[in-house]
């Protein structure tokens, strides 16, 4: 690629025929090639469009599917060695999708989303592994101790001094052969980062989110309450480095509750769990533990708090954040018990382990997140199934806010939120437990050019086609690259 196409395509990450797009939605779909489908959406009342995301009744059996007609599984790939730990998150560029493991990270040739390819693993092992793309480079991020920042690292106590934990960065240039370029040290690790375009395009920020210290750990000391902002020069990655860690929660944030996954809890917060940023908008939304916050980060190396919420009954442990696409709500989400416990059934009802939704109102420095609803997945699950909130994407669709997300064995959620108050889950598809109730499902579920990409823990690499006229018009929406923590305006370039 030259660097002026290069430049180019960073100048409209989120590049679209907004035109045209506004245009098809208010158009009637046409008819799609799927015999178990209604029809395209003519005359189809609001009732019989819910109809559509009925499925079956009841719990589906081991490895058996459960799905909303309008959501149709079109390719699944194996987990392949060497990578055969736990696949994590997904980033997106051109037609290649990158996903992360506890091993490692595997490139995905897309360009057929219905016949998917692996076309290189990278061994590397290092727990989380989130990723994220920009241009040439991958960045890996490494929260657990290891004996160097090499890739030929082994498994060493965080009690050890000379443990290293981090970012890592590659050359993805050749996507059949990524080579290593550079890591970067962070105190208690990388558990995520994200992405943010510095505002001269001449570098990119990784703000790191790491948490959990321990006064035994040398480089983990608490409280912590802060993150890590790695800043990476574009033409010299090599040079990355890390510039600061600012104290976020100078008052220490919430001290947390104690309690039960039943009779509810809040993580005390100690650092933050994922950030995500709006850079158009110069904002950043946070879930950090315990809190909820807004920031400015019109100076992307000085995060300035707007506003912070907290939530002692309902949210134990602030997950992860979504902008809609006009930057008025966030989605947060709530990973009660961790990610492992089974919370999506009558004993823990319908309000923690949800979404939680916010309004942005005011303006400027006086801009307050204001709670409206929450949203869980309607189907119960089995009790051993682990099942909670987690990762997830906008749908593009014009003058909607529309979300797929990722529930572990509580598979993969359609729901719109155009209306705060009343949110509605609009599709889905999942798998019964796992065999012998070992834990697992769907750690992060995307929207990209088209078609649902689903990075399942201990079955691999799953794509979903949405059939569907309220999501039509999106499958007209094309960009170049995606790191869903690094949100843009879909239809404004």
């Amino acid at each position: 690629m030259t660097s002026r196409e290069t430049a180019r395509r960073r100048r409209t990450p989120f590049a679209v025929l907004g035109a045209l797009a506004l245009t098809l939605s208010t158009l009637t779909a046409p008819a799609l090639a799927e015999p178990d489908l209604p029809a395209d959406g003519k005359g189809l009342s609001e009732a019989q469009l819910e109809a559509q995301a009925e499925g079956v009744s009841g719990i589906p059996g081991v490895d058996e599917i459960s799905r909303s007609r309008n959501m149709v599984p079109v390719a699944h790939l194996d987990k392949q060695a060497p990578l055969s730990s736990t696949q994590t998150d997904i980033a997106f560029q051109g037609n290649y999708a990158f996903v992360g493991n506890y091993d490692g990270f595997v490139i995905y040739d897309i360009r057929n989303p219905r016949k998917p390819s692996i076309k290189s693993q990278v061994l590397c092992p290092g727990s989380q592994n989130d990723v994220s793309v920009y241009g040439n480079l991958l960045f890996l991020s490494t929260d657990s101790s290891r004996s160097d920042n090499s890739c030929n690292s082994v498994s060493k106590p965080a009690t050890e001094k000379s443990s290293w934990e981090g970012i890592k960065v590659f050359d993805i240039t050749d996507k059949a052969a990524p080579k290593y370029v550079a890591a970067v040290e962070t105190d208690c690790g990388s558990h995520t980062h994200t992405l943010v375009p510095g505002k001269n395009k001449k570098d990119v920020y990784l703000y790191i989110s790491s948490y959990s210290p321990n006064s035994t750990f040398p480089d983990c000391q608490p409280p912590h309450d802060k993150i890590s902002i790695v800043k990476v020069p574009l033409k010299a990655p090599a040079q990355a480095h890390l510039l600061k860690a600012p104290v976020l929660f100078p008052d220490g944030g919430n001290q947390g509750k104690p309690g039960t996954i039943e009779t509810g809890y809040v993580v005390p917060t100690s650092g933050c769990h994922d950030i995500t940023v709006y850079p158009q908008l110069d904002l950043a939304a946070g879930a950090c533990m315990g809190d909820g916050v807004l920031w400015d980060i019109s100076d992307r190396e000085n995060l300035k708090e707007i506003h912070r919420v907290q939530d002692d009954k309902n949210f134990a442990f602030w997950h992860s954040a979504t902008f809609n696409n006009n930057g008025t709500k966030v989605v947060f989400t709530d990973e009660l018990g961790g990610g492992g416990a089974a919370t999506c059934n009558e004993k823990i009802g319908p309000t923690r382990g949800a979404n939680g939704i916010y309004d942005i109102v005011g303006k400027g420095k006086d801009r307050k997140l204001v709670f409206k609803s929450y949203f869980k997945i309607p189907r119960m699950q089995a009790d051993t199934e682990n099942c909670v909130a987690h990762n997830g994407s906008l749908i593009p669709v014009p003058g909607k806010d529309i979300m797929v997300q990722s529930w572990y064995q509580g598979g993969i959620s359609v729901w719109d939120f155009t209306n705060s108050n009343k949110p509605r889950e609009i599709g889905f598809f999942e798998r019964g437990p796992m065999p012998n109730g070992g834990g697992g499902g769907t750690w992060s579920t995307y929207w990209y050019n088209g078609y649902i990409y689903s990075s399942e823990m201990g079955r691999g690499f799953d794509v979903i086609d949405m059939r569907d006229p309220r999501t039509f018009v999106a499958k007209f929406f094309r960009t170049n690259e995606l790191n869903v923590q690094t949100q843009g305006n879909f239809y404004r370039g």
